[in-house]
């Protein structure tokens, strides 16, 4: 279920295991003894655990050899245990689980203690820690992917423009107006894909995805320099307040976009993140028509600008959603499995 694997690793006879499993409707039918289990070296063990799924008979000692033979075989171990011969294996496991009403010795064992008598708390704890992992990714794809882009617009602008795309101040105003929009991103939703299986971490797919969107970025900074530059004629005032104002626009709003790995429209965000982008979107395009705007270096926009960077906007967002797909990988796989 959900992509976790339960495997049985107990102390008992093979007649009250086989009990056991049969009333909880597990589906597990190969069973090894702790006899069948001493017969067999480490190499040969690993090779059996991932088809078996029931021990019976097996020693403190053994339920150790067992959790490290799933770890040498790749696999996340999470072990639950209330008793002094489990807290080896508990110890040894990548996620060592105990209850309140355990032996102190595997209670110190422990990673976590649950305190509700209650095997849903792990399934629960199990669906919130891929939901929080999920919307960190979100972040990190859309930090790295927004911070790479503006990068090379400024490296690529030092080079065509005689004054600054932004002053040092206005730098800062957008760094902060992101970061402050970003503040929704925890109380997300998540697609199915992202908690119905587990998720491990891919350090090519997060370069991926930085290398076909932040270009993407840069490529409309570009063409909103050039409109501005050479087709409105805009002074520095103005020119910086035009790239301000697409520069956030299409750092907030492609959120909606890349949130998710199917088509936006079909995934509703969480209303808190919702309100927050949008906030922070109407703070933005707010600053340069406020009586702020002299003292933080904007000047006025002419009707057509607007209209021309509100067009470039739309056109980023729909080529944003047409390349996300090959940017976004599947989700790692990177099972866990309890005993």
């Amino acid at each position: 279920m959900a992509g976790v694997r339960v495997k049985v690793v107990s102390g008992d006879s093979p007649a009250v295991v086989r009990h056991v499993v049969a009333a909880l409707g597990l589906q597990a039918t190969e069973l090894l003894s702790g006899d069948e289990i001493a017969g067999l070296s480490d190499a040969a063990l690993a090779a059996r655990v991932d088809t078996v799924d029931l021990y019976a008979r097996v020693s403190p000692d053994q339920k150790t050899r067992i959790v490290r033979a799933l770890i040498a075989r790749g696999h996340t171990v999470g072990f639950l245990g209330d008793g002094i011969n489990d807290a080896p294996a508990i110890r040894a496991a990548d996620v060592g689980l105990s209850v309140d009403g355990a032996t102190d010795i595997a209670r110190e064992a422990a990673d976590m203690i649950l305190l509700a008598p209650d095997l849903e708390v792990v399934a629960a704890g199990v669906a919130e820690g891929r939901r929080t992992y999920a919307n960190i990714m979100k972040y990190i794809r859309m930090g790295t992917s927004s911070n790479v882009g503006n990068m090379v617009t400024m490296a690529l602008a030092s080079l065509w423009l005689p004054f600054l795309p932004l002053t040092p101040v206005q730098v800062l105003l957008n760094n902060l107006i992101y970061d402050l929009s970003q503040a929704g991103l925890p109380f997300d939703r998540t697609d199915a894909a992202d908690v119905g299986q587990p998720q491990g971490w891919d350090m090519h797919a997060l370069i991926r995805f930085t290398a076909i969107m932040a270009p993407l970025s840069s490529v409309f900074d570009l063409l909103t320099f050039a409109a501005m530059r050479h087709l409105f004629h805009l002074d520095p005032a103005a020119f910086r307040t035009g790239w301000f104002i697409e520069s956030m626009a299409t750092q907030i709003l492609v959120v909606f976009v890349i949130r998710t790995r199917g088509p936006f429209w079909r995934s509703r965000p969480d209303p808190v993140m919702a309100g927050l982008l949008l906030g922070g979107l109407a703070l933005a395009v707010a600053l340069p028509l406020s009586p702020l705007a002299a003292g933080l270096g904007f000047g006025p926009l002419p009707l057509p600008v607007w209209a021309c960077v509100s067009g470039l906007v739309l056109a980023y967002l729909a080529m944003a959603e047409g390349c996300k797909r090959p940017a976004l990988s599947p989700v790692s796989p990177s099972p866990l499995r309890s005993g």
